[in-house]
């Protein structure tokens, strides 16, 4: 399979830089780009792409606002977004993913974690560095977040289930799940996928958001 890809970026050598590396890959095809936010948003619609690389800050329409028109548009299926970043701790980081976006990725990441970003995004596996989780953790202290009752969605949750939800929140990939729970790597799936129809979450890294939030790591 061929994975389809929109860069939108207000630098022009950053789209082109990426276009550049990712066209070297047989099964990564860039469809096209945008040199700011509601660009994206017309691009996304007219062309359709599998995954989007998102930067934060753009002029016209930033990255966030763009991402939430998107994921928001009832396309379907919706794209992958990945935001791009320049700190590791953006102040918009945070947001993207509770609004839908599937990670971040640093500029300057090496080639091959930006090969690694667009099959994974696609896959549904988790795209959060540790200094992202931790971040998680500390603004879900910081504003108190944390509710004095559990959701209702989150008691349909089988005990295996729950497991499954705590070490997707530690940002652990499923063949790291299946070690530490003793089970296999299908299995594993078969969990995430359940979780995700029931807390009706769209991918693994609103598992993570919804995780903090809701005082379940």
């Amino acid at each position: 399979m061929t994975i389809s890809v929109l860069i939108a970026d207000d630098q022009a050598m950053v789209r082109q830089g990426f276009a550049a590396l990712l066209g070297s890959q047989p099964d990564i095809r860039v469809i096209g780009d945008a040199a700011d936010g509601a660009d994206a948003v017309g691009k996304v619609e007219a062309l359709r792409p599998d995954v989007v690389f998102m930067d934060v800050r753009m002029p016209e329409m930033d990255g966030l606002e763009a991402a939430r028109r998107i994921l928001g548009s009832g396309i379907d299926p919706a794209p992958r977004i990945i935001m791009l970043t320049t700190f590791d701790l953006d102040d918009y980081v945070y947001e993207a993913l509770r609004i839908g976006c599937s990670g971040f990725l640093l500029k300057d990441a090496p080639a091959e974690e930006l090969f690694r970003a667009v099959r994974v995004a696609v896959t549904g596996e988790a795209l959060l560095a540790p200094t992202v989780t931790r971040r998680l953790i500390e603004d879900v202290v910081t504003r108190g977040r944390r509710p004095r009752r559990e959701p209702a969605e989150l008691t349909s949750l089988t005990p295996r289930e729950r497991e499954t939800v705590e070490q997707i929140a530690t940002g652990r990939s499923n063949a790291e799940i299946a070690g530490v729970l003793f089970i296999s790597e299908e299995t594993v799936k078969t969990h995430v996928r359940r979780v995700l129809q029931k807390l009706r979450l769209r991918d693994r890294a609103q598992v993570v958001v919804y995780a903090y939030e809701n005082g379940v790591v």
